[in-house]
């Protein structure tokens, strides 16, 4: 994709994959440039998400982002803290992240899924104002719907491996199976 391509997709919004009672909905922090250009999630070459998700037992066998839609049938969806594009996180002000955390409680309480499971915990701890917040199960729970902050996948994040990531979101898989 060229430069020009990938310029032209910021502020693009890239549409949820959502329906009602799923077993776990995956929350991005914002799609990055190639997501909103191929309008697909975590479709940058480097981010691990579709990765870890099938190493640790999500999905039965690695899905494209172009396949993102057929996480329904397992009961996953995925959506975004905040919804318009950028190159990077760090170009969102805490503001944007504060009325998506607005919008994503009503979209979990219009969706009900069991879980919500935030990928990134800077994206949660500014969305939801929990400043103490660390990966794994959270304390709090929004109506029903539990909630798990995960590392973020993208390829920047060298604090977590691909193996220790897919054991986190397989602790998830495992509650989620309950």
């Amino acid at each position: 994709m060229s430069p020009e391509e990938l310029a032209a997709a910021r502020d693009r919004v890239v549409p949820d994959v959502v329906a009602p009672g799923l077993r776990v909905l995956f929350c991005g922090i914002n799609p990055g440039l190639m997501s909103a250009a191929t309008g697909h999630h975590f479709a940058r070459p480097g981010n691990r998400f579709w990765p870890v998700l099938h190493a640790s037992g999500f999905t039965p066998r690695r899905l494209r982002p172009d396949e993102e839609r057929e996480l329904l049938t397992y009961g996953l969806g995925i959506t975004n803290v905040v919804a318009r594009a950028s190159a990077r996180a760090d170009e969102l002000g805490a503001d944007e992240y504060r009325e998506g955390g607005r919008i994503l409680r009503e979209k979990v309480a219009r969706l009900r899924p069991a879980w919500l499971a935030v990928v990134g915990v800077t994206a949660y701890r500014v969305a939801f104002d929990d400043r103490k917040a660390r990966v794994g199960p959270q304390d709090t729970s929004l109506g029903d719907t539990r909630v798990w902050v995960l590392p973020n996948p993208s390829g920047l994040n060298a604090h977590w491996s691909l193996e220790t990531m897919a054991e986190e979101y397989g602790r998830l898989r495992e509650a989620a199976s309950d």
